[in-house]
This record gives structure tokens, C-alpha cells and sequence, in this order.
């Protein structure tokens, strides 16, 4: 197939994503299985499977993500396929292109900070983290102005989103949106205050294969909503365990940029706050699964971890469910939006029920425990920890 026929086949990321799902599935139930068997074998191996195992499917789903990736931009960048949707095509040049070109600065930004990490250049690296910092916060207030364009020019008249029965309620969700974004900020500047440790090149490396991993295991998809939203095979777990391992500051950051991948994923953004409050501020949210991981009062790092990601799971919630309210009246078909909008992000909680059973599965790993410390540079509260005392 030429190059010239693969960009033409802009339906190609719907048929492989669910060949991506049972793929990865497929790979799991694989691994699991073969460790189950040298566990019970050949004992004194298998803890090197696991080391093996971790790298290969770290490895494979970096490959999916940007297999994915590509995939989603070939056919979200085709006007034509949007407009066989049923959505305007001008869609590509006011929300894709400039949240594709978000997401492309801050992976350079991430790229640039790692590398001069790695030479030790200390003052270059400050300089370069806060000229990042606002070129990263420019860019997402130049998309969210683009947004509000195209939202005035083909959204606010549509008849759909605003007419008699449903309409938009802008003033409610720029409030909400500061709202969130304000506490954002001062919760993980106030739970991360302790947290004096700067970007070294070990956590930058371990944020962007969290990151990766996250987002290649959104594509698999175990069910999906029909207005945006899935549920998933633990996607957001990496993301969960590196906020464990830094802390809510480093976290909500981590959270941040995932949030602006979900959007160039696919993007369901028909405002400016909206899309903060679906895309950046929701996922900026999981940041505080980290919130208990020094806890001293419980010693189980199960339990820890478990209330971390509640508490992530309910903040991300929260932002759903006010866009929800404020911007999709006209999806609640007549019937009181607040008991829609809470009903249909529920899904949440079921996405969330998946990724604490399979994080209360991993933290009971005596050897992951030994091996997130060595990570944080710091004990943490836990009874193989105990027993070493």
C-alpha cells in the first residue's frame, strides 16, 4: 500500500482499535499465564521474568500509543470524514491542529528538560523548565481561544447545543473551570509543599513512560460511551503509580499532559472551558492518587493506594459531571441535566473499580514496593518495612 492510499484510509484507526483491544488483552492473559507457570516450576526464574515481562510490554505499548497515534491523526485531520460524521469540518484548522501542535511543544518541552538533565546542566535546566512552563501555558490559552472561535462561529447558532429546550451555559462553566484550575494548583502546591526534589532525569523518564503507557492502554477500549468516554483496560494505573511515587505536585503535571493526549485522541470539544474541564483539569485530577502514599496511620500500601485513587477518581468525576451540567443540556434529552450528567460519567467509577483492582494486585509485590522507594528516594510506610526494623 502506498503512502498516498495509507493517509486516504482514515477509517483505519476504527477497525484497529478494537484488533489493538483484543491484541493487548491477548498479550496479558499470554504473559500472565507464563508467569503463573515459572512461578510454580522453575521458582528461582521468575523473578526475572517479571523484569523481562515489564520491559517488553512497556516497550510494546509504547509501539501501539504512537502506532494509535497516528492512526487517530490521519483520521481526525480529514475534513471529509468529519463531515461524514456529522461534524464541521472546520473543526480540523480551530480545535485539531492547534491541540496537535500543543501536544508536539510539550513533548519537545519534555525532551529538552530530559536531555539537559541527563548533562547535569542545572541552570540551563531551570531557565528551560520555565520558559516551558509558559510557552505550555500560552499554547493552552491559545487553544482555548481558538476553541471559543469556533465554538461562536458554528456552535453558539446551531440550534442543537443552544435552542429552546438546551443551551450552553458559558458564564457557569468559565466559573467552574477557574474554579477547578484554582484549586488544582493550590491543592498540589500545598500536598506537594514537602516535595523539594526537582525534575531529575529519572523522573522525567519514568512521566513519559507513564505517560505512553496510559495512553497506548486508552486504546483499549472494554466499553465505550456513545457522547465521549470509555472505560478501559487500567489505562490510567501507570499514571496512578507515578503519582504515588512523587507525589500530587509531579502527578497533577503528569495528569495535565495525558489530558491534552486524551484530547488529541479524540477530541469532543465544542468550548473553550469544556475542554479544560473534559480534557486537562480531569485528568490533571489523577496527580492526587499519590495524595496517601507517605501516610504513616496505615501501614498496607494496598490501602493507600486505594484511597489515593478514590479520591482522584471522585475530583475527575466532578469536572465530567459540572461539563456535563453546562455544556451537553441538549444530550439530557428534556430530563433534569444534573441526574444525567451524574448518571452518565458513573462511568468513572467502574474505570476506576478496574485500575484499583489491578493496583491493589501490583502494591501487594513486596519486590515493586523495594522498587517504587528506590524510585521516591524515600521509605515508605509499609510492613516489609516494619519487619526490616
Amino acid at each position: 500500500m502506498s503512502l498516498n492510499m495509507l493517509l486516504a484510509t482514515t477509517y483505519a484507526a476504527d477497525t484497529a482499535e478494537p484488533i489493538a483491544t483484543w491484541l493487548t488483552v491477548g498479550v496479558v492473559a499470554a504473559l500472565v499465564a507464563a508467569g503463573i507457570v515459572l512461578f510454580f516450576a522453575k521458582r528461582e526464574v521468575f523473578a526475572k521474568y517479571v523484569k523481562f515481562a515489564a520491559v517488553g510490554f512497556v516497550f510494546y505499548a509504547l509501539i501501539l500509543g504512537m502506532v494509535m497515534l497516528i492512526l487517530n491523526i490521519i483520521k481526525n485531520g480529514d475534513p471529509d470524514y468529519l463531515t461524514d460524521s456529522g461534524v464541521n469540518g472546520e473543526v480540523v484548522y480551530y480545535v485539531f491542529i492547534p491541540l496537535f501542535a500543543l501536544f508536539a511543544l510539550a513533548l519537545a518541552g519534555g525532551i529538552l528538560l530530559f536531555s539537559a538533565s541527563v548533562l547535569g546542566a542545572k541552570k540551563p535546566f531551570r531557565v528551560m523548565a520555565i520558559v516551558f512552563g509558559c510557552l505550555l501555558a500560552a499554547g493552552v490559552v491559545a487553544v482555548g481561544v481558538l476553541i471559543g472561535v469556533y465554538y461562536f462561529n458554528y456552535i453558539a447558532e446551531d440550534g442543537y447545543y443552544n435552542s429552546d429546550t438546551a443551551s450552553v451555559n458559558q458564564v457557569a462553566l468559565y466559573v467552574c473551570a477557574a474554579v477547578l484550575v484554582a484549586m488544582l494548583i493550590a491543592g498540589a502546591l500545598f500536598f506537594g509543599r514537602k516535595d523539594k526534589s526537582g525534575f531529575d532525569s529519572r523522573c522525567i523518564a519514568l512521566a513519559g513512560v507513564c505517560v505512553a503507557m496510559s495512553f497506548a492502554l486508552s486504546y483499549v477500549k472494554l466499553w465505550e460511551m456513545p457522547q465521549g468516554g470509555t472505560v478501559t483496560l487500567v489505562s490510567l494505573l501507570p499514571l496512578m503509580i507515578f503519582a504515588y511515587i512523587y507525589g500530587p505536585k509531579k502527578g497533577v503535571l503528569a495528569g495535565f499532559v495525558y489530558g491534552i493526549l486524551q484530547a488529541v485522541q479524540d477530541p469532543y470539544i465544542i468550548h473553550p472551558a469544556q475542554f479544560l474541564l473534559d480534557y486537562p483539569v480531569a485528568f490533571a485530577m489523577i496527580g492526587f492518587a499519590g495524595l496517601f502514599a507517605g501516610m504513616r496511620a496505615v501501614k498496607w500500601p494496598q490501602v493507600r493506594f486505594t484511597l489515593g485513587a478514590i479520591l482522584a477518581a471522585v475530583l475527575r468525576f466532578a469536572s465530567h459531571v459540572l461539563s456535563g451540567v453546562f455544556a451537553f443540556e441538549a444530550y439530557a434529552g428534556g430530563s433534569n441535566v444534573w441526574a444525567y450528567s451524574l448518571a452518565y460519567n458513573s462511568f468513572v467509577f467502574v474505570d476506576m473499580a478496574l485500575v484499583v483492582a489491578a493496583g491493589i494486585f501490583v502494591f501487594s509485590s513486596p519486590s515493586f514496593i523495594k522498587k517504587i522507594e528506590e524510585y521516591a528516594n524515600r521509605p515508605l510506610p509499609a510492613p516489609a518495612a516494619a519487619e526490616k526494623k
